[in-house]
């Protein structure tokens, strides 16, 4: 029982559980934005540009629910594709949010690993690379002449 404590320790300590908290997190946080973006900023100009359009209450009935003395008998059966159109437009403005992250820390990234971009600090690992490289090509350009010559 002590190597399952010891093992996940050291997972934890390696900073992938302490990565990953921080990522729900921040996605948790960020649904939420995003959700009262679309729903409080987004969709009232549609609804004032539509007649009051209201997305998020459309539905299409599939029984009409019965009633007894205003006593719900049956419950109302529907389809609910207003919150669905809702939903994806969170989607996609999740989605495109994620990919301008993406695409922005690939471009930093590539920059931050070009050694001859002397703007931007290379990371040590990246540096060792490309000095290893360097190395094992003169050493090559040597044993080239070495044996030609």
């Amino acid at each position: 029982m002590s190597k399952f404590f010891k093992e996940f320790k050291e997972f934890a300590i390696k900073g992938n559980m302490i990565d990953i908290a921080v990522g729900v997190i921040i996605g948790a946080a960020f649904n939420k934005v995003i959700d009262t973006l679309v729903k409080k900023i987004i969709m009232p100009p549609i609804s004032l540009l539509t007649d009051d359009f209201n997305f998020e209450s459309k539905k299409l009935v599939l029984r009409e629910a019965v009633l007894e003395n205003e006593k719900v008998i049956k419950e109302e059966v529907f389809i609910g594709y207003g919150e669905l159109i809702t939903v994806l437009i969170n989607f996609f403005i999740i989605a495109w949010c994620v990919f301008l992250v993406v695409k922005i820390s690939n471009r930093l990234r590539i920059k931050a690993e070009d050694t001859k971009n002397k703007k931007v600090t290379t990371p040590k690992d990246i540096e060792l690379l490309a000095d290893l490289k360097e190395i094992m090509q003169e050493q090559n350009e040597l044993l080239r002449k070495r044996n030609n010559g």
